[in-house]
């Protein structure tokens, strides 16, 4: 594992060892920051739509600017 994944787990068993309201509490702080909530909310998506095909970048600008041309 990397120093960042051990470092986690080490953050992670510290929560799951907490009383449920004190793990409530420090999930409320967490998302009461803006920045963090965003970081949050945008890992949660990338982990739900792992799944999903993709397709390259290049693809999908040239769709949607060939959609803004036609109006």
């Amino acid at each position: 594992m990397k120093a960042v994944e051990l470092r986690a787990e080490v953050y992670l068993m510290a929560l799951q060892s907490l009383s449920k309201a004190e793990r409530e509490a420090v999930i409320t702080r967490l998302l009461e920051d803006a920045k963090l909530r965003e970081d949050i909310l945008d890992l949660i998506t990338i982990r739900q739509r792992q799944g999903e095909p993709s397709r390259p970048f290049r693809d999908y600008l040239a769709k949607t600017t060939k959609r803004a041309h036609k109006g």
